[in-house]
């Protein structure tokens, strides 16, 4: 009977320490129930709950980067929420007081929480108990002691007043010479709550009172005197009475907790949940670690992977995709030295993929992907038991029978040392017979070995790739390094040497090796130089690509700033041109004027042509300014593409073009936005070590400087520009005609819709009330009239009506 899966799951989780990851994470959390869920947690099988943790902890990441993590302590009341519901329950001022500091505490967690959407759908409908801690804190402060309240400060001065007497009294005894020699301390002391004088047990019947106690010496007697007596009488009556009063208030404070019952049970799980999320995020920034991106099954790499439990781990790639013979990567078998860290990267394996599924970051690089399994399972280690009578090699077939029962095509099964404790020949059948089965269940798979013929079987099995741990054979030590697509010598009698085993031990071992095995040594050799030699050419691809990116968005960049500088040169034009037009249109109404009111002379005649020259002189100079300006932007672009054929553009150029303040296209959707400020860096494979804070809209994102491209600023006039315009109208939303005479509005009028047309503006509004109707049809007659008018219409009731008109351009 195989093992059944929970026992196999839970084997497996301790096998992999995935309790010490809970752990540390636990440590993180603000809330001892908080932690105490996380211990509990396991990791989920579907893709959809794993995608949707992890897009809540990246939104608190983001949400951290605006505003500082706000870390508060949140005390335990789930077992005092529990005994609301109890008739007659009066809560302790501390249990009150824990539950008010987490309803209150638990509401500044939502409210900062909110302004990120994903928290908006999860918090939005979560009630927020602000009432239960007002309820709390009008009687008593955050340490949980009650205020001064008016029925309890009658009382309390009471009660002091009576203390004060009582001192007053027993001051007597200790003051006076007589009676201080007859006690043992010149303090009095305290017996069930009242106060007695400690008396030599010889002067017992000099003092008189009711005798409370008798040392264990039997030298000292407590003994209460008679007129002390009725005073501490009196102070106990007062404390029952604040006692009394004290539980009516918390009978109070308690029934109107009681009255939110189920809205804090579920405020009180709404937070717990979200604290669990919060440890989460603060473990992803404390490990600078990565997010493995949500896909299907068929690809799972660990790009420089730290075993999170290991220090100084040495990073580690490993990949599973599509192997070389063209089928997919189902198998990988690792071979090679002992201590050479085939175990290790075993368990890197099987810890990430659990990581993965809990929503938590991982110690690698960008580029790493895990699919969402539905079973993690591993056979790792020596699990002999005498007890149960169980050697190496039965423990091992055990656990692997319970794997191949419950393995599926989502699963991931890794196996250390397949084959070993038994006959190698035999070891090796039985091992390929449990990889054909597991492959054609098509479930993912890991192996590690020392059997030879198992890398025979890497080479030719479909869906299986071979893999290796680098060795070094001049210091005779492990790199620790994962190569893919070549199998690993064991390298025993170099290790043994290496260990202490006598070099005539080590001589004999090699002399008994026959020479096919040292065949298959010189194969592997020099199969592993190839390897170097391919990794040497696919690196120096790979830097010539990266040259290539950045040549290409020098380029870009480039052509950017010449469409920048050519919009700005129209925008200027447009704007010489309407300035000179206005002053051209006012010089030709002074000399039509003066034609008309006087006779023609050769003065006046001499005056226009000489006008008319003067405007064919500015008009020819703004044309050689202009093409003085296009021949600048052409000689530019011919030396932007020239550099961007030799490919001498630098990264640095590129890297330093964002500032705050410079409009960009961020993310994968290039949405529109404006740089705020610099943000925290980020760790990853290409360097891009540099974060951008990008407001899109009301929202403020933080994305790496790759995912950012420069984006043309919204067209607008340069400072220049608007100081050739300074004598125009700007363009307003709304102007106001009334008072002015018919001329004088029109004139008002077609300045605006030059300047609106200039601006970019479609739509402003004119007013120009009702009157007598003279002004309002004046300006209808001119819009009418007005080619750049594509319609106009007076405006609603309540904006002005028939004194207003709304002007559309085209």
């Amino acid at each position: 009977m195989p093992i059944d899966k929970n026992t196999l799951t839970l084997k497996t989780l301790q096998l992999l320490e995935f309790g010490s990851i809970l752990q540390r994470l636990a440590v993180l959390a603000m809330s001892e129930e908080a932690s105490e869920m996380i211990l509990r947690e396991t990791p989920l099988d579907d893709p959809a709950a794993v995608a949707k943790i992890k897009e809540a902890v990246k939104a608190i990441i983001a949400r951290m980067g605006e505003e500082n993590d706000p870390k508060r302590y949140l005390p335990a009341i789930g077992f005092l929420l529990q005994r609301l519901g109890v008739e007659g329950i009066c809560l302790e001022t501390g249990e009150a007081c824990a539950i008010g500091l987490f309803a209150e505490r638990g509401g500044e967690l939502r409210e900062w929480l909110l302004p990120q959407p994903v928290f908006a759908e999860m918090l939005g409908e979560v009630p927020p108990c602000g009432e239960v801690a007002a309820a709390v804190f009008r009687v008593m402060d955050r340490e949980g002691k009650l205020r001064d309240l008016p029925e309890l400060r009658a009382i309390r001065q009471r009660i002091q007043k009576l203390k004060a007497a009582l001192e007053t009294a027993v001051s007597r005894y200790t003051g006076d010479e007589d009676t201080r020699r007859m006690l043992q301390s010149s303090l009095p002391s305290q017996r069930d709550g009242r106060t007695v004088l400690a008396v030599k047990a010889n002067f017992r019947g000099r003092i008189r009172g009711i005798a409370h106690e008798l040392s264990s010496s039997g030298q000292t007697v407590f003994i209460e005197p008679e007129d002390v007596v009725e005073k501490n009488n009196e102070i106990l009556i007062e404390n029952r009475k604040l006692d009394a009063e004290i539980r009516k208030i918390m009978l109070d404070v308690t029934k109107r907790i009681a009255q939110y019952g189920e809205e804090l049970k579920t405020f009180h799980a709404a937070i717990l949940s979200v604290e669990v999320l919060m440890a989460k995020a603060r473990y992803a920034l404390e490990t600078s670690g990565t997010f493995a991106p949500d896909n299907d099954l068929s690809r799972m790499a660990l790009v420089q992977a730290r075993h999170p439990l290991i220090k100084n781990a040495v990073p580690i790639d490993l990949a599973m995709e599509t192997a070389p013979k063209g089928a997919e990567t189902r198998a990988l078998i690792i071979t090679g030295p002992n201590t050479g860290g085939k175990t290790v990267a075993l368990k890197t394996a099987g810890l990430f993929a659990m990581m993965n599924q809990i929503g938590l970051a991982l110690p690698a690089a960008e580029g790493t992907a895990l699919p969402v399994f539905d079973g993690v399972f591993a056979d790792i280690g020596d699990e002999q038991s005498i007890g149960q009578s169980l050697s190496t090699f039965s423990a091992h077939i055990t656990n692997i029978a319970g794997i191949i029962a419950h393995c599926t095509d989502r699963s991931l099964a890794l196996l250390d040392e397949l084959g070993s404790g038994t006959d190698p020949q035999e070891g090796s059948a039985i091992a390929m017979a449990i990889l054909d089965r597991l492959i054609e269940k098509k479930t993912r798979l890991i192996v590690t070995t020392h059997h030879g013929i198992l890398k025979n079987y890497g080479y030719s099995r479909q869906a299986v790739e071979n893999a290796s741990v680098e060795f070094n054979a001049k210091t005779l030590s492990p790199t620790y390094r994962i190569i893919t697509g070549i199998p690993g010598e064991s390298r025993a009698l170099e290790i043994a040497g290496r260990n202490g085993l006598p070099a005539d031990i080590v001589s004999r071992a090699k002399d008994y090796l026959d020479s096919g095995h040292s065949d298959v040594s010189a194969l592997i050799s020099g199969l592993k130089e190839k390897h170097f030699e391919l990794d040497a050419l696919t690196e120096q691809a790979r830097l010539e690509e990266s040259r290539l990116r950045d040549d290409r968005r020098s380029t870009d960049l480039k052509a950017l700033r010449l469409r920048q500088k050519e919009l700005e040169l129209k925008a200027g034009l447009a704007g010489k041109l309407r300035l000179l037009l206005d002053e051209s249109r006012k010089t030709l109404e002074n000399l039509v004027r003066e034609l008309r009111e006087g006779e023609l002379s050769r003065e006046k005649t001499l005056k226009v042509k000489d006008f008319l020259g003067e405007l064919a002189r500015t008009v020819e100079a703004e044309e050689a300014a202009l093409e003085e300006e296009e021949r600048a932007i052409a000689e530019e672009r011919r030396r932007a593409e020239n550099q961007a054929q030799r490919g001498a553009a630098s990264h640095g150029e590129a890297a330093g073009m964002f500032a705050p303040g410079m409009e960009v296209y961020a993310g994968e959707q290039r949405r529109r936005g404006v740089i705020v400020r610099k943000g925290k860096k980020s760790s990853g494979k290409d360097g891009a070590g540099s974060a951008w804070i990008v407001e899109i809209g009301s929202l403020k994102v933080s994305f790496p400087e790759r995912e950012l491209i420069p984006a043309a600023p919204s067209p607008r006039l340069r400072p220049s520009v608007a100081v050739d315009l300074a004598a125009q109208s700007a363009a307003r939303g709304e102007i106001n005609l009334c008072g002015m005479r018919l001329d004088e509005a029109r004139e008002e009028l077609r300045r605006q819709v030059d300047a609106a047309l200039l601006h970019g503006l479609g739509e402003f509004a004119v007013v120009h009330g009702k009157g007598d109707g003279i002004l309002q049809k004046g300006v209808h007659d001119w819009l009418k009239n007005e080619p750049a008018v594509a319609d106009y219409f007076f405006s609603r009731p309540e904006l002005g009506g028939f004194g207003r008109t709304v002007v559309i351009l085209k």
